[in-house]
């Protein structure tokens, strides 16, 4: 599986966040605290989701999975100008993705994951960037259902 690459412009998210780990994953409570409440959400440019990773610099150098990272559930924003209560603002910052397209259970992501780190990052070029990693979650995104799609955006720059 072979990604495209995107140059993307940055981008302002307003949503929750949680700090967890992948051995704590706490995605669902993620979603289920932030779901009820976007549509409190003012200023929203569209309908789709944003479920964004925020690493610490080098977190997969020596990778530990209790290793603790930040998880957004948002939606994109032209402004900011009125959060609701218990949201808050993420700016992504511009540039190069690689884009995976994932097609499948959103329970069985972590196949995609594992081949673009261990398989083909390695030997693609390219190195990670330290910007936030998201999945952008469309109208084709079903959760569960194995039809469900949903693009791996991973920041890259040339080595």
């Amino acid at each position: 599986m072979e990604p495209r690459f995107e140059t993307f412009t940055d981008k302002t998210l307003v949503g929750k966040r949680l700090t967890m780990s992948f051995n704590n994953n706490r995605t669902r409570d993620l979603w289920q605290s932030f779901m009820p409440y976007r549509a409190d959400i003012l200023a929203n440019t569209g309908t789709d989701l944003y479920s964004v990773e925020v690493y610490k610099p080098h977190f997969f150098d020596h990778f530990d999975p209790a290793a603790e990272f930040e998880k957004w559930a948002a939606v994109q924003v032209s402004n900011i100008d009125s959060l609701p209560p218990g949201m808050e603002a993420l700016l992504i910052p511009a540039g190069l993705y690689a884009v995976f397209t994932y097609k499948g259970p959103a329970s069985q992501g972590q196949k995609i994951y594992r081949y673009i780190f261990t398989t083909w990052l390695p030997g693609s070029g390219y190195e990670l960037d330290d910007r936030p990693h998201f999945a952008l979650m469309g109208p084709k995104y079903k959760h569960e259902d194995p039809s469900s799609e949903e693009e791996m955006w991973i920041p890259v720059k040339k080595t």
